[in-house]
Formats: structure tokens, sequence, C-alpha cells
């Protein structure tokens, strides 16, 4: 097959993982420390051995544990931009980039060629003289970038590349790498729990939760309808798990009842997530009059100043995510909240979107 297979158990980090890339474009894997990212990325690579699984890139089988096919890393056709640069100390700027084609068999003055080419490319020429030492982390990264390009490789696999570079470095890199990757010619992985960075350099969202794929899709449909926990976070939405009840409710593990608007019709019993956003709910102190169609008895955990708002964060005895509430600055005062309070969060039916729950397309 064209592009990248992923089918892969590791018992010991307790990762099971199914999934594929389209040839020429971006992948990002999504979710929380300990999700088993960069694991999965650490197979792909070669540097990881799952016990059970089969790793395809381009119709050539890198690993399969039936047949006992684990092909080593520089066999691969892939090249791994960790966290940290990793140059080679003694070497030039100019020769850590050439060590890839030399390595590959090429001659001594076509590397140095390859390796002045990618780090214009990169916008690091005038630094092909310095040794790692003389770079800043932010050229250092830019340096990693060119020689992970100049291996040619088939796959590129990026492990939250911009994690340990400062603000000011960091939007840099990631409009290095939007020019680079967001060609439609390279195949490439990106890990990160960002979801800017899956926004500016992904077509695709991997959501990892747990070990297991919890959600997958295009980016911006992830992100906007969210069906997982960890997506609904990052996007910054509130999400509640249920069954599906008919005529647009969801039961809640609990037993709570929420109401919105449904996508489609799906069957009674079926898995969905009621989601709203945190300007759409309303913070009372104790439960209001009448019978609003979705209530929730929060225990206030933590507030938060944005300028012209308060952000509300909350937990219930759901056992599901926080929730959250963004509320005026007199709002607030006039509340008294701290946390610890006891509060209901109150969201009208019209404000919920209700639509299926699964891993997606």
């Amino acid at each position: 097959m064209s592009g990248l297979h992923i089918d892969i158990e590791i018992p010991e980090r307790d990762v099971i993982a199914t999934f594929d890339v389209v040839a020429g474009e971006v992948t990002a894997i999504l979710g929380p420390n300990g999700a088993g990212k960069s694991t999965v990325l650490a197979a792909v690579a070669g540097l990881h051995h799952p016990h059970r699984g089969m790793i395809e890139l381009n119709s050539r089988v890198l690993t399969d544990t039936a047949a006992g096919i684990a092909l080593p890393p520089h066999k691969r056709g892939t090249a791994l931009l960790a966290q940290d640069a990793l140059l080679f100390p003694h070497l030039t700027v100019a020769d850590n980039v050439a060590f890839a084609p030399r390595s590959a068999g090429r001659a001594r003055r076509e590397s140095a060629e390859i390796a002045r080419r990618w780090l214009d490319a990169v916008d690091a020429g005038e630094l092909a003289e310095r040794k790692p030492s003389q770079l800043s982390g932010g050229q250092a990264q830019r340096v990693a970038v060119a020689r992970a390009l100049a291996a040619e490789p088939e796959l590129l696999l990026l492990d939250e590349p911009m994690a340990a570079l400062d603000v000011a470095s960091a939007p840099a890199l990631r409009s290095l790498l939007r020019r680079v990757l967001r060609t439609g010619e390279r195949t490439a992985v990106l890990v990160t729990h960002d979801a800017l960075d899956a926004l500016a350099l992904a077509d695709t969202v991997v959501v990892l939760d747990g070990g297991r794929v919890v959600e997958r899709g295009d980016v911006r449909t992830v992100l906007t309808r969210p069906r997982s926990a960890f997506a609904a976070r990052i996007a910054g939405v509130n999400l509640r798990t249920g069954d599906m009840q008919g005529d647009g409710m969801i039961r809640t593990p609990s037993g709570i009842d929420i109401y919105g608007i449904a996508e489609i019709d799906e069957p009674r019993g079926s898995s969905a997530v009621a989601v709203f956003e945190p300007r759409a709910v309303s913070v009372y102190l104790e439960p209001p009059h009448g019978s609003p169609r979705n209530a929730f008895t929060v225990t206030v955990a933590e507030i938060e100043n944005r300028g012209a708002i308060v952000r509300v964060r909350a937990e219930d005895e759901e056992g599901q995510p926080g929730l959250s509430a963004d509320i005026t600055a007199t709002a607030a005062a006039e509340l008294d909240l701290i946390p610890g309070s006891a509060a209901t969060f109150v969201v009208k039916a019209t404000e919920t979107l209700i639509y299926a729950q699964g891993a997606g397309s």
C-alpha cells in the first residue's frame, strides 16, 4: 500500500493501535502524557519492537512479527526528529547535515551540496561552519530538520519537535515545518499535545488515550466536533459521554439526562457525546427554579481571569472530564466563587450538540 499502515500491540506499554497515514500527508498523533504517542513513533522508527503487529511503508514491510521481520532503523526509509536536536558535537553544522547522504554512500562533494541546499531551505545557511555548542535551541532544531530531510526519507517522524524550545523559537520552527511539510509531497507523522501544531502542520489527526486510538479524522473536524475527552479539552469545549435515548437526549453512566440538538438519529443505546461551549454555560449558586434542560451540580476547582471573562473550571461526580464556564467579571464578583464552592452549571438544549461517539472515519 502507498503510505504508512500501522497495526501494533505493545503490552508492556499497554498500546494497541491501528491506523493508516496517507502518502503525501501529515498526520498528527495527539494525546495526553503517557498515552503511547512516542511508543507508536518508536515502533515505526524501529527503536521499539511490538509484541504483535505489522508496519508497512509504501508497500514495503518494516515490521511483521508473524513472519519475524524487523528491519533495523537505518533500512526503514524513515528519519526521526526528536525534542532535542541531538547533533554530533564534534562536527560542524554542514558536516552534521551531510552525515546522512555520506552514510548512504554519496560522494563527499555531493553530500556537501545536499547539506548546503537543505541548510538554505531551513534558513540556516549562515550557520554552516558553526559547531552545535555555538547554536541556540531554535537554531539547533532548524539544523536538525535539515539533517533529517537530507536523508531523503520516505517518512519523516517528528516527536514533539517544539517541546524543548522557548516561546520565541517555537513559532519560527512551526512556520518552517509548515513550509517543508505542507507540500503534498512528503509523508510525515507528528507527535504533539498542542492543538496549534496540529492545526498548522497536519492534514489528519489521530487521538491516542490510554494506548488506544479513540478518535481520528481531519484536523478541523476533530478540533471543532470532538468525540474524545482529550480532543474536547484542547478544543476548549465541554464534553459528556453517554448512551442515546432518542429525541435528542443521552443518558450518562450515572443516570443524568442531557438534551440537545442531535446530528442524526442514532440507535437507542448507542454511544454518543454531548458537546457545549463554556460561553454557553450559566452559573448559579443554587439550582435555578423551573426545570432547565441541562443542569450539572459541580464543585468549583479553579477560577482563571481571562481579561473580559472569567473561566470557572469545576468537577462533578460523573467521573468525566471537568466542566468549564465563561462568565463576566461582574457575574463572578456577584457569585463570590472560590475553589471548593458548590455551584450549578446550566446550559440550554439549543446550545448542546449531540452526535455519535467513535474513532471517526
